[in-house]
């Protein structure tokens, strides 16, 4: 007598790709039945019908269903029948539609990146739809494009604005419906991966911005799910009580169940898995933490889900970054979760960019604080200095009612000198000063007025402004030390040694060992007129070569170009330095000085 052979269970959530078929399994604990739509069964709800596990889960093994294949869920609770597309779905005919079978292979051809040590990031914020097209929305593929000018600009990390699907063709993102799904738009799955392949081969990592705070509010299936819900409320994915409420909508995602942490937890492993992104950031972990951005009103089970998640990143991806952007100031979001916090690698620092944006866009010299400056330069969370990403442009802060740096200092269409030597003097002091520096895409030809999603570059302006495109690059090339000269930029160590707030005049010096090749005295005017023959202190005696000069006017026409050289240190104690020499500082300029090894 033989013996019978029970059918083989695939493992898994979501839709389930194997030799013979694909195999579905949904999370659907209030539903009274549940069954498989789609291309391969005419649509048909009576065929493909799932059976219910303990836990709440269903399940239906389809033969013959393949990659490729759209299809739905079909639920029923009392009276109601209604469609849903698969939570999991990692592709979406647009968010509204059907949920596509997606092939989990694809040519990496032999991509083994490894992204640079978090002290050597320089990160290039990016939003997909906006950074390469002329007509329409933007897609992976002619990002891929512009990804050797990345390259060459010295970028070599890009942050994405969020990927999952969103309603419509346009969006900054963060209004996630479909957060497995990869939005269409630019080039679903097939695409993303394709751009992290050909990112990596040019030695560039890629970040991607995931929403956790809160999901949709549009063209949300996850809403009301399987047909349960309290309090009119979104159902088992969500808050049914006031904890739902979040500034985007009543959508905030109920941590404190098993199965929604498990859904979070394991989208974050998906982008690093699936598409081997090399970190994540965290749109507002404030939100996720808190109710209404009260710290007084903890959702604890929001916190330690995100310590759930980047210890498993940091255990399973050593070396992949998580950032936060909380904006509170709370050393906590870095600290290690064994001493209670958050354990994210890096976080968005208020701290810069708020005192910095204003010191820069400040109209009146003397009202510029050299004090406000030296705070923020030194500023850091705990003991690592680049626990923290240091920029004056986001997405955040060029919108809702802020522009530009260089429309922030003139309204014109075409920045004059003023917006030109200033916003140039706030990305010297980023890549400067400790912390992971970040630009906003653009950033590096005077992108003008505020973000839109639906306004792409003009490239135009790449070639119109390249002199400001080659200052960024060198500033780039020695915070990476590509010279061999300036290892200190991207080291632990700053002595602000200088501060004169009457002439707003500051120096300070950066350092990983110290010594010729190591340290670096930055100097800056942040006020207008040249000062002339200015004794500053020095580290070390000898001749400091000038690696950068942001006066040069081979950067543009407008700059001063007032004479400025390499300096000899005399035996003369000045700034506390055993050492010191003289030197012309023109308006709102910045210089970098170092020694030959």
């Amino acid at each position: 007598m033989s013996a019978v052979v029970e059918p083989t269970v695939h493992l898994g959530m979501g839709a389930i790709p194997h030799a013979e078929g694909v195999a579905f399994r949904v999370w659907a604990p209030f539903a009274d039945s549940v069954s498989i739509v789609g291309t391969f069964n005419d649509w048909n709800p009576s065929i493909d019908v799932c059976r219910k596990d303990e836990h709440g889960n269903w399940y239906g093994d389809v033969l013959g269903a393949k990659p490729g294949d759209e299809y739905k869920f079909m639920l029923s609770n009392g009276k109601d029948t209604f469609g849903r597309i698969d939570p999991r779905a990692r592709e979406v005919t647009s968010s509204i539609g059907n949920a596509v079978v997606v092939d989990p292979n694809f040519a990496w051809e032999g991509d083994d990146f490894h992204m640079p040590s978090w002290n050597e990031l320089v990160i290039y914020e990016m939003h997909i739809g906006t950074f390469n097209t002329k007509k329409g929305v933007g897609t992976f593929e002619s990002a891929i494009e512009r990804l050797p000018y990345l390259r060459d600009l010295g970028i070599n990390a890009v942050e994405l604005m969020p990927l999952a699907e969103f309603a419509g063709d346009y969006s900054w993102g963060y209004n996630p419906a479909h957060p497995y799904a990869i939005e269409m738009a630019y080039g679903g799955p097939l695409g993303l991966k394709m751009f992290v392949r050909e990112a990596h081969k040019l030695g560039i990592a890629v970040i991607v911005d995931v929403v956790y705070n809160h999901f949709g509010p549009s063209d949300l299936d996850l809403w009301q799910f399987d047909g349960w819900s309290e309090n009119g409320k979104g159902g088992i994915y969500f808050y049914n009580d006031h904890r739902s409420t979040t500034p985007w909508g009543d959508t905030r995602p109920d941590y404190g169940r098993g199965e929604v942490r498990q859904y979070i937890f394991d989208n974050a492993m998906m982008w690093l898995e699936e598409y081997r992104a090399d970190g994540l950031r965290y749109d507002m972990t404030l939100y996720m933490r808190s109710i209404n951005g009260d710290e007084n009103e903890r959702i604890e089970e929001g916190y330690s889900l995100t310590q759930w998640i980047n210890k498993e990143i940091e255990h399973r991806f050593p070396g992949k970054i998580t950032i936060a952007e909380d904006l509170r100031n709370n050393s906590m979001m870095t600290q290690v979760a064994n001493l209670g916090g958050a354990n994210f690698g890096s976080q968005w620092d208020a701290n810069f960019v708020h005192p910095i944006r204003q010191t820069i866009i400040e109209i009146d010299d003397k009202n510029r604080s050299m004090e406000k400056v030296r705070d923020a330069v030194c500023y850091r969370y705990n003991v690592d200095a680049f626990e923290r990403v240091i920029y004056t442009e986001s997405h955040d802060e060029v919108a809702n009612g802020k522009q530009r740096v260089v429309s922030e200092i003139d309204r014109s269409d075409k920045p004059g000198r003023y917006a030109i030597k200033r916003s140039t003097l706030g990305a010297a002091l980023v890549l400067t000063s400790p912390g992971i520096p970040m630009l906003l895409q653009a950033q590096e030809f005077l992108r003008d007025k505020w973000f839109d999603d639906g306004c792409p570059i003009d490239w135009a302006r790449c070639e119109e402004f390249h002199g400001i495109v080659t200052m960024y690059t060198d500033l780039i090339k020695l915070r990476l030390n590509r010279g061999s000269s300036t290892a200190g930029l991207s080291g632990q160590h700053i002595d602000f040694y200088h501060l004169d707030d009457n002439e707003k005049v500051i120096v300070f010096r950066r350092w990983k060992a110290g010594g010729p090749g190591d340290d670096v005295v930055v100097v800056m005017n942040f006020a207008e007129g040249e000062v002339k023959d200015y004794r500053i202190g020095f580290p070390a005696a000898g001749h400091w070569q000038l690696r950068f000069n942001s006066d040069n006017r081979m950067y543009n026409e407008l700059l001063d170009e007032i004479p400025v050289s390499s300096v000899f240190a005399q035996d003369e104690a000045y700034d506390g330095q055993a050492q010191s020499a003289t030197l012309n500082v023109p308006a709102y300029s910045c210089q970098i000085f170092s020694q030959d090894k």
